[in-house]
């Protein structure tokens, strides 16, 4: 049953779906799973975080990101983290404590806020992200950041939407025509697909409403759509460096094989990572958290 409440907004209101959130996430696994624990809170002194930074400010709404960086002088890879839920629910402060551990470790992390299926279809949510890696490099020095370091990385739907907004760097089709932010790029250097779908159509993949709600219509509808949202149908030679990290769930990396392929053929580097024993979602909680970080 799916739960909703109503958030209101200047000129709209729309259904938020919290169906997908921690807690919901434990109940599942530990069914199948019954030795898992969550994460418990980790400080570092050495991280800083600020949370809710609006990164776009248009008429109907803003959107927030939160930055963890290291309290340092040096500029800092970083990374740009797009939660999960299907595209229809999930929120940002959910990969919190996993960007609080990269953040230890040297990386400039940002969870990134973006609309949902609920308020907004594709490619919305693409548009947004590219939103805010656009604001991350112009913010680069305030955030120790290095602009020509910056990797996408998203968990199941976000590691989907992660893969397309890596192979579709430059692709107008999926950037927003924001005169604010023209000048600067909205690439990536690297993508970072933690269980996320390489093709919507694929043998692999059982993918069906809830691909649908966020993109438009069911295949037979919009077959077109499908194919372009697809992160396998943009991979070419432009493609960053890309690593896959995996349940061993055949369905979460639908067309992953596909993708290696190409990428190999255009001598693009790609590695996979297998969680063994895991199930989807897994990076949330013990005993895969740590073993997914490092």
């Amino acid at each position: 049953m799916i739960s909703f409440s109503n958030v209101g907004f200047t000129q709209e209101t729309f259904p938020l779906d919290t169906t997908y959130n921690l807690k919901s996430v434990y109940k599942k696994i530990k069914k199948n799973y019954p030795f898992i624990s969550y994460v418990a809170p980790r400080n570092y002194e050495n991280v800083i975080e600020i949370k809710e930074i609006v990164y776009k400010n248009s008429k109907e709404r803003k959107l927030y990101l939160d930055a963890y960086y290291k309290n340092n002088k040096e500029r800092n890879p970083a990374d740009v983290i797009i939660h999960g839920g299907g595209w229809s629910s999930g929120n940002k402060s959910q990969m919190e404590y996993f960007s609080k551990e990269l953040a230890s470790k040297g990386y400039s992390c940002f969870n990134i806020e973006f609309r949902l299926s609920g308020e907004s279809q594709y490619p919305a949510a693409i548009h947004d992200v590219k939103n805010a890696i656009q604001f991350i490099k112009k913010k680069a020095r305030e955030y120790n950041v290095d602009s020509s370091k910056v990797a996408v990385l998203g968990c199941s739907s976000g590691g989907q939407m992660a893969a397309l907004i890596g192979t579709t760097n430059g692709n107008s089709d999926h950037e927003e025509n924001n005169k604010q932010n023209n000048k600067i790029s909205a690439a990536v250097n690297a993508i970072i697909d933690i269980d996320g779908i390489l093709a919507f159509k694929h043998p692999e993949s059982i993918e069906g409403v809830v691909a649908g709600y966020w993109l438009g219509g069911g295949y037979e509808e919009i077959p077109d759509v499908w194919e372009k949202a697809s992160p396998l149908h943009h991979t070419d030679k432009n493609t960053p460096p890309i690593l896959y990290i995996n349940s061993s769930i055949t369905r979460f990396h639908a067309g992953r094989e596909d993708m290696i392929a190409i990428l190999n053929k255009n001598n693009i580097y790609s590695e996979v990572k297998t969680i063994s024993d895991s199930p989807h979602s897994f990076w949330f909680f013990n005993p895969w958290f740590d073993e997914t970080i490092v």
